[in-house]
């Protein structure tokens, strides 16, 4: 009877392979989102490296596998799960690139990094193509590494409470170890080095040598580190552990993030408010770049002011920037890293009124 029954979910699977995939992979986005929690979260940690160890097991026996190698037993309970192990792979590749995905978007300035994202997800949905589910174990291995990466590149920084050369550093090194392991395991069973290059290192390196050069070009977003809440107001004050912002905002304008048209009376400043996530125990300075569009029409830089984040408050670190000197027009306000990685933008235009005793202001409270 259970004979029949798998001979029968087999031939429905077969015909029905690719929507099987997508169902899974659609499965892994939505589990990602439910499951999702803090970068910081130990559990979080821990189910990351099971989904890539599982994943390198994968890649292990498909390489032997398919160098005729190793085959499962025909009646054991392995040649069960290796029938299933591209829809295995799927669901557990796509939940690791969603994740990491989500992650990256929320550290990322859009405009800035529009290209890394791009690729991202790109790569999200090119797991799910019938091409990269039956090609070499090459494409795969490229996929894994983008995840082994990232894994790496949000540990260091969580362990480290920083960003910056040393946890991308690490994180570039440790995925070189974990290929070289690879490497070496499958070494002691397949001993053709031009295989095993083209199938494990070579993917390997050109994937660091892609985040490296995104790096220095300063288009990977600076995780874990996420701006939650921005905006320009008139006045910020400090009461009983809140920030009280002032806006003039009109309701209607409810896509604008706080005074984006800031009606600039005599003595006027300009506040620039920002909620910060970072993980627990983290602690670092980033940078509030002020700058206005000059009459060439480019964007000139006005200040750099230094703003600590401290980690452990779960909406985000606040803080705020002021801004007396400034001139009518339209201005940016950039939040860097301190090696220059952009966090977020915001615009906002500033035109001079007439004093005005009775402005009134609505009052947020963050």
């Amino acid at each position: 009877m259970f004979k029949n029954l798998k001979a029968k979910f087999l031939h429905f699977y077969e015909q029905y392979e690719t929507r099987f995939e997508i169902g899974f992979f659609v499965g892994g986005f939505c589990f990602d989102i439910l499951m999702m929690s803090d970068v910081d979260d130990v559990l979080v940690i821990v189910q990351q490296a099971v989904y890539l160890l599982i994943i390198a097991s994968i890649i292990h026996y498909e390489t032997l596998f398919a160098s005729l190698k190793w085959a499962p037993k025909p009646d054991g309970k392995i040649a069960k799960m290796w029938e299933f192990r591209s829809l295995i792979f799927s669901f557990l590749m796509g939940t690791l690139l969603n994740m990491y995905s989500l992650l990256y978007i929320k550290s990322a300035s859009i405009l800035n990094s529009i290209l890394f994202l791009a690729l991202m997800i790109g790569l999200v949905v090119a797991n799910e193509l019938p091409v990269v589910k039956k090609s070499h174990v090459g494409i795969k291995v490229g996929l894994y590494g983008i995840c082994l990466f990232s894994f790496f590149a949000i540990l260091f920084p969580v362990i480290f409470g920083f960003i910056g050369w040393v946890p991308f550093g690490l994180a570039i090194l440790a995925t070189l170890l974990a290929f070289y392991a690879q490497f070496k395991w499958l070494k002691r069973t397949l001993t053709d080095d031009v295989t095993l290059f083209r199938a494990i290192l070579a993917p390997g390196f050109s994937v660091l040598i892609f985040f490296l050069a995104f790096y220095f070009l300063g288009l990977i977003p600076p995780v874990p580190l996420s701006v939650n809440q921005q905006g320009i107001y008139h006045a910020i004050e400090r009461t009983n552990g809140n920030y009280v912002l002032s806006t003039e905002r009109t309701w209607w304008k409810f896509w604008q993030s706080g005074d984006q048209d800031f009606k600039a009376e005599p003595g006027d400043k300009i506040y620039f408010f920002a909620e910060i996530f970072s993980p627990a125990r983290f602690s670092d300075q980033v940078y509030v770049h002020w700058s206005f569009l000059n009459a060439k029409g480019d964007w000139q830089n006005s200040d750099r002011i230094p703003l600590s984040v401290v980690g452990g408050r779960k909406q985000g670190y606040r803080g705020y920037a002021v801004k007396s000197n400034y001139q009518p027009g339209s201005w940016r306000v950039q939040i860097k890293s301190d090696n220059g990685q952009e966090i977020s933008r915001l615009y906002f235009d500033v035109t001079p009124v007439a004093q005005n005793a009775g402005r009134v202001f609505t009052q947020v409270v963050r």
